[in-house]
């Protein structure tokens, strides 16, 4: 099974983006957590992608980053999600920084989002 794990303080956004996951990919386990800091107790090797969201109290999206990559878990298996326009998110987070950083209200974005599920999807059921 997929496991993705959702770290984003807006939690009306959580229950929303983890109950489309659940509906549309229910091979996957996601797991949400509102609170940066204790995101960071779920955050495991095993993870087969982690969702945050940029811009949180305590704890911002970056520094989740910067503490995934150092705890081991690649940086190809983070998406970052913000705001922010695109051409904000690729100067702060150039190609190569994670998977991909997305503004988390344009629409188009859900198409990239759903690539990445769908693919995860696949992976877990082979």
């Amino acid at each position: 099974m997929g496991k993705i794990l959702i770290i984003d303080d807006d939690e009306s956004f959580l229950s929303l983006l983890s109950s489309y996951i659940e509906h549309y990919y229910p091979r996957l386990d996601v797991q949400t957590c509102k609170n940066p800091l204790l995101g960071l107790k779920s955050m495991k090797q095993d993870l087969d992608l982690m969702i945050i969201d940029l811009e949180m109290p305590q704890l911002d999206g970056s520094k989740l980053l910067k503490y995934a990559s150092e705890k081991g878990i690649n940086k190809n298996r983070i998406i970052l999600l913000s705001s922010h326009d695109a051409d904000y998110l690729h100067h702060h987070f150039p190609m190569g920084t994670c998977l991909a950083v997305l503004n988390k209200y344009e629409a188009a974005q859900k198409a990239v989002l759903d690539m990445i599920f769908s693919s995860l999807e696949k992976k877990a059921a082979g």
